[in-house]
């Protein structure tokens, strides 16, 4: 983390958005809508996350000190919930259902906790309190991994026929497998800085 360049920040914050996970949810939760109407609540949907993790990102050394946390302790509690996501992702038979939302659904579950979930804003969090002055690259990372979710998602539909069930369940565990591994890693760095800082 403490080596984080623009591109591996980039390619961290597209694999816990995940939008080739996302894909099967969403054109789930949209079934009942054609392409069209498809691609304009994405298109929305990513707008209002986009909104919701620059807060985050920007407003996270404040939302830190005023908690009283120390960033050993959110990439302590961020590589937990990261794991857990992770698992999820490996095996399909967690619970991902968020019920029926309408026809249109505003915010919730697309935006959060789909798209911005508490494991990219953990993610967000600890870049802003690690690297505050980096704040301007940590924001063109998450604003390129965010373009590129927002295509893949914008174009899910086709993506979805043509791929098939299959194909996108195997690509989520794949990215699953990886997360695994990243989470696992923030946790012992979160545990190494706390022990080298000394319990008080």
């Amino acid at each position: 983390m403490d080596t984080m360049t623009f591109l591996s920040a980039t390619l961290l914050l597209l694999l816990i958005i995940d939008p080739f996970g996302n894909l099967v949810t969403i054109n789930a939760l949209l079934r009942d809508l054609t392409m069209a109407e498809r691609q304009r609540v994405i298109l929305r949907e990513c707008l209002v996350a986009f909104g919701i993790l620059v807060l985050f990102l920007f407003a996270g050394n404040s939302i830190l000190s005023t908690l009283g946390l120390r960033p050993a302790t959110l990439s302590i509690s961020g590589g937990i919930v990261l794991f857990l996501i992770a698992l999820g992702m490996v095996f399909p038979t967690r619970a991902r259902h968020f019920g029926e939302v309408g026809e249109k659904p505003l915010v919730v579950p697309i935006a959060v906790p789909l798209i911005a979930g508490p494991s990219t804003l953990a993610m967000l969090l600890l870049m802003a309190a690690r690297e505050p002055a980096a704040l301007g690259k940590w924001f063109g990372a998450l604003s390129t991994s965010l373009g590129v979710s927002t295509l893949v998602l914008w174009l899910s539909p086709l993506f979805y026929e043509k791929l098939g069930h299959a194909a996108t369940s195997t690509i989520e565990r794949l990215v699953g497998m990886l997360l695994i591994m990243v989470s696992v890693q923030m946790f012992l760095d979160g545990v190494g800085e706390y022990l080298a800082a000394g319990v008080n």
